[in-house]
């Protein structure tokens, strides 16, 4: 998931909306989403957020993140149809019930990823948590933590690559199309990664608290995040989208 979370400028409404507007956008996308029982909602809630990305420029992110959930969605499917006996049957083991079942679960997967995914790369990250302990009163060392782990995800894929980049070169052969065997290559990479990452936490620790980390509190924040009209608007859209998940 190299590059998916990172931050794209636009000047797009989405862009624009107060970082905690974007959140509960993204979260009641997220919570229709559960609360949803039916394939129109679900398919619709899932095109809207594509629609969304697509306003905001960042579709190629979702597509990326789309693309390595549909495996997950495919296995998901299977394990619901593989479990689930009521109903008809269709084909092989599968059941009228079992389709049902497992086609909502792999909707609500993508349905749930891809909001968050959006919220992010419409967002900078030290905007969402400054705005995080201004407006929601989120302690500044829990928001800080929460930016600080995305911010990681990319660095670690890319500290993934490098090691299998230099393993490769040394004649491993991670190209295999054996799922098994691919798993066994991978594992040993663990521990120089856990390695790495580390290091570059503790250091990250020691930068941040030779900076005044303790010190920071809500009022030291140099800009301010109020809401606006507009923000009101879209978490009343996040509002309207619960209610109907719930009815619907």
């Amino acid at each position: 998931m190299v590059n998916v979370i990172d931050y794209v400028p636009g000047a797009t409404v989405l862009h624009r909306l107060n970082p905690v507007a974007k959140l509960g956008l993204a979260a009641g996308i997220i919570v229709a989403t559960f609360l949803a029982d039916t394939f129109p909602l679900l398919v619709g809630l899932l095109v809207l957020t594509l629609v969304l990305g697509a306003y905001a420029g960042v579709l190629k992110n979702l597509l990326s993140l789309l693309k390595l959930l549909v495996p997950l969605a495919v296995v998901m499917l299977l394990l619901q149809t593989a479990f689930v006996r009521e109903g008809d049957p269709v084909v092989a083991w599968m059941t009228t019930e079992g389709l049902v079942t497992g086609g909502k679960a792999c909707l609500r997967l993508l349905g749930v990823a891809l909001p968050l995914i959006l919220m992010l790369t419409v967002t900078k990250l030290n905007d969402l948590a400054n705005a995080c302990v201004e407006v929601l009163h989120v302690p500044y060392r829990y928001a800080f933590t929460f930016t600080t782990a995305l911010r990681f995800v990319p660095v670690f894929s890319q500290e993934m690559n490098a090691i299998m980049e230099a393993q490769t070169a040394r004649g491993v052969e991670y190209d295999t199309k054996n799922p098994i065997k691919k798993i066994k290559l991978m594992l040993p990479l663990c521990v120089p990664l856990l390695v790495s990452s580390v290091g570059k936490t503790d250091a990250t620790a020691l930068a941040a608290e030779q900076r005044g980390f303790y010190l920071r509190s809500r009022e030291s924040s140099y800009k301010r995040y109020p809401l606006a009209g507009i923000d009101f608007a879209a978490l009343a859209v996040a509002v309207a989208l619960i209610v109907c998940g719930a009815l619907l």
